[in-house]
């Protein structure tokens, strides 16, 4: 069973978000919470491999709780909430290292697809979200040109995580194994300086490898 804690503030919107995750027989929503502070302290008693966080909260927003979850349960997963709206949220959010984002409005198997991507590395952002936060993605004033230190088969993994694909999906499109896929992903990492898998993708974009 894959334990989710769901923070959304909203009553109707948690459990008709709670009704649709359950609809797949190895999810279950084991904690709900309020806001952020509820969702930390619940964090603190329990364990969760997934955390789902409205970005709009009362007493301590999304953002907020996300980083204290980040740098107290790092292995935990985290997707937000959001609306059109809070599209200038994103690339902060992304830096603290969500694995993505899904929308209040989105249905049963486009969340259900955005919670398996998250639990198995990739990095899940609505279609919708993702044509609004990319352009930004690409102002930003970083080298074009990748780490020439990177092999050809990382630069291949790296380009396979800019495009949001998990360990499995990467090992089949580049015949590898998903070990193999694991160890080099590692090696990115500590050749980059980077610290996880949602920074490889910013990475991936910036970079023009995706």
């Amino acid at each position: 069973m894959i334990r989710i804690l769901l923070a959304e503030d909203q009553v109707m919107v948690r459990q008709g978000l709670k009704l649709m995750i359950e609809t797949d027989e190895e999810l279950q929503v084991t904690g709900e919470a309020d806001n952020g502070k509820e969702a930390i302290s619940l964090c603190e008693k329990q364990a969760f491999d997934l955390v789902i966080l409205d970005i709009r909260m009362p007493v301590m927003d999304g953002i907020e709780a996300a980083k204290v979850i980040q740098s107290r349960w790092p292995k935990t997963k985290m997707l937000i909430l959001t609306t059109f709206d809070d599209n200038h949220y994103v690339l902060e959010m992304l830096k603290i290292g969500v694995s993505g984002y899904i929308l209040k409005n989105g249905d049963t198997d486009s969340l259900l697809r955005s919670i398996r991507s998250a639990l198995t590395g990739g990095l899940a952002i609505e279609e919708q979200v993702a044509a609004n936060v990319m352009p930004e993605l690409l102002k930003r004033g970083e080298p074009n040109e990748p780490d020439p230190s990177l092999t050809p088969r990382e630069r291949g993994i790296l380009t396979c995580i800019g495009e949001g694909l998990s360990n499995d999906e990467i090992a089949e499109r580049l015949a590898l194994s998903v070990g193999t896929v694991k160890n080099n992903t590692s090696q990115i990492l500590h050749k980059l300086e980077l610290r996880d898998r949602t920074q490889l993708a910013i990475y991936a974009i910036r970079h023009n490898l995706v």
